[in-house]
């Protein structure tokens, strides 16, 4: 299992839009709506076995939650359903918020 850190995934933003991964952001709405990076997409925890088909197996993924844990597991399931181009952001949206973007709401 690939992490990625809060530094690299800064980086990996700043690149060309092509180059960008998929940030998918695995926690609940409400923690969405409080703070969330720029760019990311809200697919709760729970829904990931239903919505398995729909993902983009090729594109570079980096898999978000609070501080790590449910991302991490997410990114367990989804590499045991095939998918190659994975990466959990260590220390979740917790870390970007403290360590890159502090404008985004710690909670």
């Amino acid at each position: 299992m690939r992490q990625l850190s809060v530094q690299e995934l800064h980086a990996l933003m700043e690149g060309a839009p092509h180059s960008r991964p998929r940030l998918l952001d695995v926690r609940e709405p409400w923690e969405f709506q409080l703070a969330h990076i720029d760019g990311s997409e809200l697919l709760p925890m729970q829904t990931i076995p239903n919505q398995v088909d729909e993902l983009d197996r090729s594109h570079p993924t980096v898999v978000i939650c609070h501080h790590g844990t449910r991302s991490l597991q997410v990114v367990a399931f989804l590499e045991r359903q095939g998918f190659e181009n994975l990466h959990n952001l260590q220390g979740g949206i917790d870390a970007w918020a403290r360590q890159v973007d502090s404008r985004v709401p710690l909670y």
